[in-house]
């Protein structure tokens, strides 16, 4: 479908990438981006040319937020449904079956913060920052916090909320924000390239360790193991699954079909 905020593009590599394309703007969140990539990230779920996603900002940053020029004159309740709206696209990725990896350069803040700690993976450019900054206007973070407190932990999540500082690529890998540094003019292609990789694993293996992965992570820790052998069983019973140790048994590589 035609989008006008982002761009979607699925690769012959089962990578696809979608592009928040504000700018001018910074790549900052209005309903219609956020509508838009809501839908994006939904409808590459059921794209069987994508196992893997992308998730990147065109021009000079990730994403610096939201719009605060969407901000004033609501009432209560219409503050509640665009806020919700903003968050939206950050919930979904949890809920998809397809990993999802944001590829962050310049700054990521805000609610751009958020949408890097909800991804399943992120690499960054090595002059990147992140933060929760919008306590320096008066605001907070406390939505874009959910996702970062389940990445980094909460003394930190709180010093982030609390601060509004911005961390510097290093600091938010040795804290757990991001999985990968890479210099800035190789981030593009690293990234690319660790995402290819991990489109060549089993698609039904990634999507079901996903989808138990955020099953599982609220739950009393022995009916986690009790969920995950259900899982797990279900994941034996698949053609990925007998391919791929046919395939380990007989030294070749497989060839999933996705079942």
């Amino acid at each position: 479908m035609p989008y006008e905020n982002i761009i979607v593009d699925v690769g012959d590599d089962f990578v696809a990438t979608i592009t928040l394309n504000r700018p001018h703007n910074l790549n900052t969140f209005n309903v219609p981006l956020a509508k838009e990539l809501d839908q994006a990230l939904l409808a590459l779920d059921v794209e069987e040319q994508a196992r893997v996603i992308i998730l990147r900002g065109a021009g000079k940053v990730f994403c610096a937020g939201i719009d605060i020029s969407d901000f004033s004159n609501k009432s209560a309740t219409e503050y509640r449904d665009w806020i919700a709206c903003m968050e939206n696209p950050l919930v979904t990725i949890s809920r998809i079956k397809k990993p999802v990896i944001a590829q962050v350069h310049g700054v990521a803040v805000a609610n751009g913060a958020g949408l890097v700690a909800a991804a399943d993976l992120a690499t960054v450019g090595e002059n990147a920052r992140v933060g929760l900054t919008a306590i320096n206007v008066g605001l907070n973070c406390i939505g874009p916090a959910i996702p970062v407190s389940r990445s980094v932990g909460r003394k930190r999540a709180l010093e982030m909320l609390f601060y509004g500082e911005l961390v510097p690529a290093p600091q938010a890998l040795s804290m757990g924000l991001v999985n990968r540094v890479f210099p800035e003019a190789e981030l593009d292609q690293e990234t690319r390239a660790w995402a290819a990789l991990l489109a060549q694993k089993s698609p039904v293996a990634l999507q079901i360790a996903k989808q138990a992965f955020y099953a599982a992570a609220d739950l009393d820790y022995y009916k986690a193991f009790d969920y995950m052998n259900k899982v797990f069983a279900r994941l034996c019973s698949t053609e990925d699954a007998e391919e791929g140790v046919s395939a380990f048994l007989e030294k070749r590589s497989p060839v999933w079909k996705g079942q």
